[in-house]
């Protein structure tokens, strides 16, 4: 007989980004502008931006529309084009009412269709429906892409653009047109917002006294759950761990270190470079009691983030073997800076790396061994080769 455990995170309210987002506030200086002078200029800029200023007065001059030109605007134009040509596909603008938005947010407050999104490919695709989300009971599912939001195509919007317009008041409805897996027409599905209660994982106990652990995402109390659910492991006097990362879009840093911890007694879990090429080591927490059961680890295409960063830590470390397919690629550490009207800029600061240096950012975690599940599978053939490869360690720890 089967006992599952489930563990949750306090209820948020949900459509939720990958990446835990640091808020700061910087100031520009700017000169005044001089009639007739070629550039309006703030410290610091290099002499390129004088054009900016150049073509202002152009249009301020000589447009035929100049008596209706909205400075503002305009302005927003320019910073939405510097991001662009970024080719960052986490860059994004956000005005100030957006910004606010996604401050309050990173404060604890939620309200969506509870999926986790990205850009991929200029595209705007689900990575996983949170458990028990309106998005997984409407049908959507990891993969999905969502071509136009309430009648609105997605093409060339922006992440932050994307998740403003699907978040909402619960009750309401978001309309989406979706194009699923392997699919040729689109499909619309209307989905009311909601308060999502998320899990944070999972523990299943099996009769043979393996455990099979679903993380699903990292939270700031992931940790402390994980205790619980390894304390009932140890009390039900487990052989074996099945630690499942599949369609876990990631979430913070902090919490997926301290994860890690609990199966690594030392060494690096993960490292950081940044725009200056400085690196930023991750090291074991040695405050966390670690577990040295036997363990096999299940990724797919839609693990990202901090899921990539444990399986890439303990595959490293030869601390298990990994398996399924190779992941979604997500490395990158982004942050949300505050300009001095209230507007915001979200962009990328630093890529992360496995301890073997490997990087996670387009590359992904390519798995120990690679089981990809058929099209139309009614089996888990992941998981069963994962249990497969879980008894045939634990017999050889017993000989």
């Amino acid at each position: 007989m089967k006992r599952s455990i489930i563990i949750s995170v306090s209820s948020i309210f949900a459509l939720l980004l990958f990446a835990s987002l640091i808020v700061v506030t910087f100031e520009q200086e700017l000169k005044d502008l001089i009639p007739g002078e070629s550039s309006r200029v703030s410290k610091g800029l290099p002499p390129e931006f004088d054009r900016l200023a150049e073509v202002w007065n152009l249009l301020q001059n000589e447009h035929v529309d100049r008596a209706t030109i909205d400075a503002e605007v305009l302005s927003e134009g320019a910073v939405k084009g510097l991001l662009l040509a970024l080719n960052d596909p986490y860059a994004s603008y956000l005005n100030a009412e957006l910004f606010k938005m996604e401050s309050a947010d990173y404060q604890g407050y939620f309200e969506g269709i509870g999926a986790q999104v990205t850009m991929r490919n200029g595209q705007l695709m689900i990575i996983a429906p949170m458990p028990g989300s309106p998005a997984e009971s409407s049908g959507i599912k990891p993969g999905d892409r969502i071509m136009s939001i309430n009648g609105k195509s997605t093409e060339n919007i922006t992440l932050l653009e994307a998740v403003s317009t699907i978040r909402g008041k619960k009750g309401t409805d978001v309309d989406l047109a979706i194009l699923h897996i392997g699919a040729t027409e689109e499909v619309n599905i209307v989905v009311t917002r909601g308060v999502i209660p998320l899990a944070s994982l999972n523990i299943t106990m099996r009769d043979d006294g393996i455990g099979h652990l679903q993380i699903f995402s990292f939270g700031d109390k992931t940790n402390q759950e994980l205790y619980e659910a390894l304390e009932t492991f140890r009390s039900d006097e487990g052989v074996g761990i099945v630690l499942d990362l599949r369609n876990n879009p990631g979430g913070m840093l902090r919490s997926v270190v301290d994860v890690a911890s609990n199966f690594l007694d030392h060494g690096l879990i993960l490292y950081e470079i940044d725009g200056q090429n400085n690196r930023n080591d991750w090291e074991v927490n040695s405050q966390v009691r670690s577990i040295d059961t036997p363990m096999v680890v299940i990724v797919n295409e839609f693990s990202a983030s901090a899921s990539e960063v444990l399986a890439g830590a303990l595959m490293d470390h030869k601390r298990a073997t990994v398996v399924g397919s190779t992941t979604f690629g997500k490395g990158s550490v982004n942050t949300l800076r505050q300009l001095s009207d209230g507007s915001g800029v979200y962009f990328t600061i630093g890529r992360w790396y496995t301890p073997l240096g490997t990087p996670i950012e387009g590359e992904g975690v390519t798995p120990d061994i690679l089981v990809e599940i058929p099209a139309e599978s009614i089996v888990d053939v992941q998981l069963q080769h994962a249990l497969e490869i879980l008894d045939s360690v634990i017999m050889g720890s017993q000989q």
